[in-house]
């Protein structure tokens, strides 16, 4: 069943007997990409495999709504965007206290065994997690994924405009925080 093309996967999607297995054949195709969508966002290993997760539990339950109106990835881009965006704000409630969110986030990626580095490159995540969560996540998008913002705007559901608008407004705050960084 691996091999089957996005309408065969639907329908095995929606026909109860071939769910399970046709599923299984989705979270093995997307878990890698919409990990490293997560992992962009919250930057915690630990934290990026539950926000999947969840993910892939939500568009399980979610199947019968599914109505393939756009593709599957597409769906799956949506709930993971979702689900980060939902962990960021209850990390943010969480995280009230002297140390700021992004320097713990920063000094858990510093400590974190899967990064590998330099100044430079924490500099830049400091400037990206300086960033307000839904431009973080356009910046995301465009510079690390290359996502063409047609593509941005059918996952995001935000017009062209104002996607090339948060990225413009994004590349600025981070030019300047690296800049203005002592």
């Amino acid at each position: 069943m691996h091999k089957l093309r996005e309408e065969n996967l639907f329908d095995a999607l929606r026909d109860p007997k071939r769910r399970s297995e046709a599923f299984g054949v989705v979270v093995k195709a997307h878990s890698k990409q919409l990990y490293w969508l997560i992992r962009k966002m919250v930057l915690s290993h630990d934290d990026a495999n539950d926000v999947l997760q969840n993910t892939f539990l939500k568009a399980w339950r979610g199947l019968d709504n599914f109505r393939g109106d756009s593709k599957i990835s597409t769906w799956l881009h949506h709930i993971a965007i979702n689900e980060t965006l939902s962990f960021l704000s209850s990390s943010e409630a969480k995280n009230k206290s002297d140390l700021s969110l992004e320097d713990s986030m920063v000094q858990n990626l510093a400590s974190d065994e899967y990064f590998s580095g330099d100044e430079l490159q924490l500099k830049l995540q400091r400037a990206i997690l300086s960033l307000p969560p839904k431009q973080r996540l356009v910046f995301n998008m465009k510079y690390f994924e290359g996502r063409k913002y047609e593509e941005m705007e059918e996952i995001l559901g935000t017009s062209v405009g104002a996607l090339k608008a948060s990225y413009h407004h994004a590349v600025k705050k981070i030019k300047d925080f690296i800049l203005n960084e002592n």
